[in-house]
């Protein structure tokens, strides 16, 4: 049967491939022989007949529609998790299963424009079918790729993304973990995705549509890091796999707080009694440099952590990179080199 495959097919699994611990990808074909059609981001329902009744699944297409006549789903199966479990234990070359779709408008733009796409643990299942897509393009591609994970194990498809990479010039890869392995050496980034380490895998992000997708806290910090750097957040795109879009209205709103320039602020030093008017733009240690008070200080970027002070009330936007502890914030410390006061701020110094 020639033609398009509609959900109204079921689809046959044809290879399951083991990606990382815990996460595998699944292959269907549809049985007439049709092909697929979507764009590269789009994803799939699965209605995964469980004990207890059918349970519904959305997994993002790891494929590229530039190979339509197969489609691939990369799945990790989280702690708890009953469909994609279930899928671990049951689906297997010749089982058919029912889907809807495909869906989704977290989906590649025009294929010439400059991308950089962030991604963290299965967050990079979208990108593989978007990088997929640029790479069987037909042109040079202009992309940069950056997958972060807690080990290098943990991390998906790093050998196909590597093989990509080296073959097209336009294609760049960085790699960042959290935390090395014993007996095998890592020479990629190591450490939690932060300002300092987003310059220098990509020193042109301002020149480049963001894509991002991984865990919520993931994707705030990446945000954080964008709009503290001045980059126009009306070119950042995400996707979350707790809500994948359908519709463009369902595209969440980012209420996350950024400093003004227009906005005023006061920054109060408690111990000279002397309370400085500012902008939201500033920084507590800008402020207190231009008026005379002395806080230590050495790296700017929230690095070193010799800015650390207490803030005794108010609150700040502090974006740092890695200087300062979760224990220090809940005991009400900021770094003074990234912190911005959001109106009135009392300083312990």
């Amino acid at each position: 049967m020639d033609g398009i495959w509609t959900d109204d097919e079921p689809l046959e699994c044809t290879m399951v491939i083991p990606e990382a611990p815990g996460v595998r990808t699944f292959a269907f074909r549809p049985p007439s022989g049709r092909l697929f059609d979507y764009r590269p981001g789009q994803f799939l329902t699965f209605e995964l007949p469980v004990p207890g009744g059918p349970v519904f699944r959305t997994y993002s297409i790891s494929s590229s529609p530039s190979r339509p006549q197969a489609l691939s789903v990369t799945v990790k199966a989280q702690e708890g998790s009953v469909g994609t479990r279930w899928m671990f234990d049951h689906v297997a070359p010749g089982v058919r299963l029912r889907a809807s779709g495909p869906a989704g408008t977290f989906v590649l733009g025009d294929p010439e424009a400059r991308y950089l796409f962030i991604c963290a643990g299965s967050g990079v299942t979208p990108m593989m079918s978007m990088v997929s897509y640029l790479y069987d393009h037909g042109r040079q591609p202009d992309a940069h790729l950056i997958v972060c994970g807690r080990r290098p194990t943990d991390l998906i498809f790093p050998t196909t993304l590597t093989h990509m990479a080296g073959r097209v010039p336009g294609l760049r890869l960085s790699f960042a973990v959290t935390e090395e392995e014993r007996y095998k050496v890592w020479t990629g980034y190591k450490g939690r995705l932060n300002q300092i380490m987003l310059g220098l895998m990509a020193p042109d992000y301002l020149e480049r549509d963001v894509y991002c997708c991984g865990p919520e806290s993931f994707m705030t910090m990446v945000r954080e890091a964008l709009t503290s750097m001045g980059y126009d957040m009306a070119r950042y795109r995400q996707e979350s796999f707790a809500a994948p879009a359908l519709l463009a209205e369902d595209v969440p709103q980012f209420d996350d707080v950024a400093p003004e320039e227009a906005a005023t602020a006061e920054v109060a030093f408690m111990r000279t009694d002397m309370r400085i008017a500012c902008h939201q733009t500033d920084t507590v240690l800008s402020v207190s440099r231009a008026h005379g008070m002395r806080i230590p200080f050495g790296c700017t970027f929230g690095v070193c952590g010799t800015c650390k002070v207490r803030k005794l009330s108010g609150e700040v936007h502090m974006v740092h990179n890695g200087g300062i502890t979760q224990d220090d914030i809940d005991a009400g410390y900021i770094l003074a080199c990234c912190s911005h006061p959001m109106g009135a701020v009392e300083i312990d110094a």
